[in-house]
């Protein structure tokens, strides 16, 4: 099924293109949710006409998420975590861990948008890409530390 994009969808592409999809993906979550149109050519016509406007709207997104990427480029975030053998963690650092982190220090990231390969699963420092738009994505530094023995 080709559909056109009214908003931008980072796995599938930028408003205004056409790109092909599932039929159920389709038909049960981007044409009833209004995120995309079916690519007839009455659509393709409409979409034409509204390109200007839509090249607007992408240039402003990627000015924001730029101005964002400057200031969470600055983040490092420190994430205590009990060990064993004073590197190993018992459990692990997750995306949802770095987020908490992230809120904690008023930088409003989706969960998704923080493309951690793996969970950490040891004491370190690491650099964590967020993506904020599609070629915009800073590193952070995140520090797993071992939370002292006292702290419970």
């Amino acid at each position: 099924m080709k559909v056109i994009l009214k908003e931008t969808i980072d796995t599938l592409g930028i408003a205004g293109t056409e790109c092909k999809v599932a039929e159920g993906y389709g038909r049960n979550y981007l044409l009833p949710q209004g995120k995309a149109v079916l690519a007839t050519p009455a659509n393709r016509k409409v979409m034409e006409q509204a390109r200007a406007k839509l090249e607007l709207q992408i240039a402003k997104e990627k000015k924001i998420a730029e101005e964002m990427a400057a200031k969470v480029k600055e983040v490092a975030i420190t994430i205590k975590a009990k060990v064993r053998e004073e590197v190993h963690l018992y459990g692990s650092v997750t995306s949802h861990d770095i987020k908490e982190a992230l809120d904690a220090q008023n930088v409003d990231v989706e969960r998704r948008s923080i493309l951690l390969a793996e969970p950490i699963k040891e004491t370190g420092e690491y650099k964590v890409p967020i993506r904020l738009y599609k070629d915009v994505e800073p590193e952070i530094t995140v520090t797993v530390a071992a939370e002292d023995k006292q702290e419970k």
